[in-house]
């Protein structure tokens, strides 16, 4: 097969199985699920650290939901939310708390004692410190927590396409029940690209606010 016979069959495989549209279902449902994660897991955190006795059990209890395999979580979520992408997004919701929860208390709990002192001496109230201090610092680290959840998130929205949820994760069952070894190829590249792209977007994120807020507090 020539260069230009393989580029016209990419091209007649990308039209074919409409890979555009289903990359823009894809990126919406991860959008939609990072954002709600993210939303959710930092006031969650936030929640913990104001209100230390219920660290335990939150924290077991969002480590018995990461315990479920992605396909039984999804199963168990079709009778409640039935097919598509409700359901997908649900599971990359419950999958991706965790980590931004468990970053987000972790980083607030773990601000140096001298950065408190000081803001205590200059009369700032708790709140004033929770949020001018504690969570600046904290920052990096939630980025952290919200990077482990877009590969959480790219991961578990792809095998929403086993229940009709669209997206890339489509194509690639249909080139794997028919067999399409390029189709299979193509999708599944495609894929890892974009997982690849956005946890480079998120890695330089985390950079930034590392350099930016360690540089301001040292």
């Amino acid at each position: 097969m020539t260069d230009g016979s393989f580029l016209t069959t990419l091209i007649e495989i990308w039209e074919l199985h409409r890979l555009t549209e289903r990359t823009l279902e894809h990126l919406y449902m991860f959008s939609v699920s990072l954002a709600v994660s993210v939303i959710v897991g930092v006031l969650l955190g936030v929640l913990i650290y104001r209100h230390r006795k219920i660290e335990s059990l939150t924290f077991n209890a969002l480590n018995v939901i990461e315990t479920i395999p992605t396909l039984a979580l999804l199963v168990l979520l079709l009778p409640i939310l039935g097919l598509g992408m409700v359901p997908t997004i649900a599971a990359c919701i419950l999958y991706s708390i965790l980590p931004i929860a468990r970053n987000t208390y972790t980083g607030l709990v773990t601000v140096s004692e001298e950065y408190i002192e000081i803001a205590r001496a200059i009369g700032m109230s708790e709140r004033e410190i929770l949020l001018k201090v504690r969570f600046p610092l904290a920052l990096p680290l939630i980025m952290g927590g919200i990077r482990i959840a877009v590969v959480f998130t790219m991961g578990v929205v792809t095998l929403g396409g086993l229940i009709a949820a669209g997206g890339l994760g489509a194509p690639l069952q249909t080139g794997i029940h028919l067999y399409d070894k390029l189709l299979i190829l193509v999708a599944g590249l495609w894929v890892g690209i974009l997982a690849v792209l956005l946890d480079a977007f998120a890695g330089a994120v985390e950079r930034v606010l590392s350099r930016k807020f360690r540089g301001e507090y040292d």
